[in-house]
């Protein structure tokens, strides 16, 4: 699969395709439509390759910073996600002020026509484009009859509401990672860098590796949780851990011994012999085993907690990991 970088790194010629477009942020099951759409007209159109266009930052980190919504995938892991749902190739458009000043026919004609050359486009029906999001399908559709592409603008239909990154973010903050997973189709993931913490969880004999929640991510609401941890990057000079370990997984600021930083602290069942400082890693939540973190006034109580945990998140596991990520 191809991954541009901006219009500019597209190959002279590109084409013709078949386009879809919008933020695919997380590539929920409801983008997995779009795409399953837009991979059948590319195949009834002679086995045109299907570009995936999403933007890099979100456009409302833009143009309301304030109101940017919580990231539930970075562009890397986007990318990744719409080849394995059908794009063959995928465009992340550096999402500027300049940009935002685009009208849908200036996008039109610098993107669809003049770039990708597309014989189709695929988008959700609310799809906006353009200034001041002027742009919207039936848009598409005028300009389609003048450069002939057809459009489609599809329903994200899912079984009880349309499915929608706000909702999936909104199951995350409520802790609810299995309602999360089954809306993405697969486990909510979280990467970061592991960083040295206070070294408590080794002293107490369950080593975790730490990673800062980000704030511009969808953490899960504080609280312990039952996952996977895979190594995606090793740290330097540390062994490769391929596959994918099981995990209890704390989320918050560690009250027993009066943190305030929120961090992503994940125990890698039954290990202590794991290099993962400097390792970039990817925590997958399958189940939620308790609310929020509690404050324990002995180390004797943390300790009986932490066993229960371990236990649980073993139960919970004990099938195997949910893939997809």
């Amino acid at each position: 699969m191809r991954v541009w970088h901006g219009l500019d790194q597209v190959e002279p010629g590109f084409g013709p395709s078949v386009v879809t477009i919008g933020n695919f942020d997380g590539v929920h099951r409801g983008h997995q439509e779009v795409l399953a759409r837009a991979r059948a007209r590319a195949a009834e159109l002679g086995g045109l390759p299907v570009v995936a266009l999403t933007f890099d930052p979100h456009p409302m980190r833009v143009l309301r910073p304030d109101h940017a919504p919580l990231m539930l995938s970075d562009a890397g892991h986007r990318a990744e996600l719409l080849g394995r749902h059908g794009a063959d190739a995928v465009l992340i458009l550096p999402f500027t002020k300049g940009v935002s000043g685009w009208s849908p026919e200036e996008f039109i004609d610098r993107v669809l026509t003049g770039a990708l050359h597309a014989k189709a486009v695929v988008v959700g029906e609310n799809f906006r484009f353009g200034h001041r999001a002027a742009g919207h399908v039936d848009t598409l559709v005028e300009a389609g009859t003048r450069y002939g592409f057809e459009v489609e603008g599809l329903s994200l239909a899912g079984d009880r509401e349309p499915w929608s990154s706000t909702y999936v973010r909104q199951r995350i903050a409520d802790g609810d990672v299995e309602g999360a997973a089954e809306a993405l189709g697969r486990p909510l993931r979280v990467t970061g860098v592991v960083v040295e913490g206070d070294k408590r969880g080794r002293e107490l004999g369950y080593p975790t590796a730490n990673v800062p929640a980000d704030p511009a991510a969808a953490v899960p609401q504080d609280g312990v949780y039952a996952g996977w941890l895979t190594v995606l990057t090793p740290a330097p000079g540390a062994p490769a851990y391929p596959d994918a370990m099981p995990a209890a997984i704390s989320v918050g600021s560690n009250p027993t011994f009066d943190g305030v930083d929120r961090r992503v602290e994940t125990y890698v069942l039954d290990r202590d012999d794991l290099e993962l400082y400097g390792a970039r890693i990817a925590v997958d939540f399958v189940a939620r085993l308790r609310g929020t973190q509690i404050r324990f006034d002995t180390i004797d109580e943390l300790l009986v907690q932490m066993k229960a945990d371990v236990d649980g998140a073993r139960r919970v596991l004990r099938d195997g990991p949910l893939t997809g990520n």
